[in-house]
Formats: structure tokens, C-alpha cells, sequence
């Protein structure tokens, strides 16, 4: 019915098509294993606030110097929230550079995963200007 030479030209297609998604399937692995244990740390400028947010952009550790005590509550609020967003924009960073390590940067895998995390975070910057509203004596 099918002579040798037919299924050995139709094995070549098949194998490199496996052999693609053997790849494909391998740098997914890779790019899961790499965010699921991404963290991010960010400091306020003086020192006072450090925060870390996991690869969900969910803080997992919060730390607020003695010297806090010393500042407005509000000030401290502003500095926490101010640390938050520079986590979180610094983990969409991070993980764009996971992304092209892994899947590249321009596949649709890649480009998929990106999307999700700045739907999931907003846009860099945005959250910042949320911040600098909230501090109205500056306006």
C-alpha cells in the first residue's frame, strides 16, 4: 500500500514536530519552576520599609525599622505603599527577563505570560502615580 520511502520521507516532519514540542514542553517546565519561586524586594530610600512580594505580586514579608516610630503614620503608609509598587513594577521585570530566558520573549508563550502579569499588576508606573496622589501636601 505505502511504499518504505513514503513513511521514511513522512517520519522526517513527524520527528522534527516532536522534537520541537519536546523542546517547547521542556522550556515551559523551566519557566514554571523559575517564577514559582520568584520573589521580589524592594526599600524605601531611607531605609525604614523593606517589602517582599512573591511571583504573584502578593506580599509574603513586610519589615519597618525602629526608626519608624519617629515619622507620621501617614508618612509611614506612604513609604509602605511606595515600596509595594516598586516591588511589583521591579516583578514584572523580573519576569520578562524569566520569559526570554526560558520561552523567549516574543513567542506566544511568552508573550501570553507577559500579558497575564500586567493585567495582573497594571502597567509600570500606573500604581506610581497612585502613590504620588496620595501624598496631597506635595500637590
Amino acid at each position: 500500500m505505502f511504499a518504505d520511502d513514503d513513511l521514511d520521507a513522512a517520519e522526517g516532519p513527524v520527528d522534527a514536530w516532536l522534537a520541537g514540542f519536546e523542546q517547547r514542553a521542556e522550556q515551559a517546565r523551566a519557566l514554571s519552576t523559575r517564577l514559582a519561586t520568584l520573589t521580589v524586594t524592594a526599600r524605601s530610600r531611607d531605609g525604614l520599609v523593606e517589602a517582599v512580594v512573591n511571583s504573584s505580586g502578593v506580599v509574603c514579608g513586610l519589615r519597618l525599622e525602629e526608626g519608624i516610630r519617629q515619622q507620621a503614620a501617614t508618612r509611614t503608609a506612604e513609604q509602605i505603599l511606595a515600596v509595594l509598587t516598586a516591588a511589583r513594577s521591579r516583578l514584572g521585570q523580573q519576569v520578562a527577563a524569566v520569559v526570554a530566558d526560558t520561552v523567549g520573549a516574543d513567542s506566544p508563550t511568552g508573550q501570553a505570560v507577559i500579558a497575564s502579569y500586567r493585567k495582573q499588576l497594571g502597567p509600570a508606573g500606573e500604581a506610581g502615580r497612585i502613590v504620588n496622589i496620595l501624598d496631597w501636601r506635595a500637590l
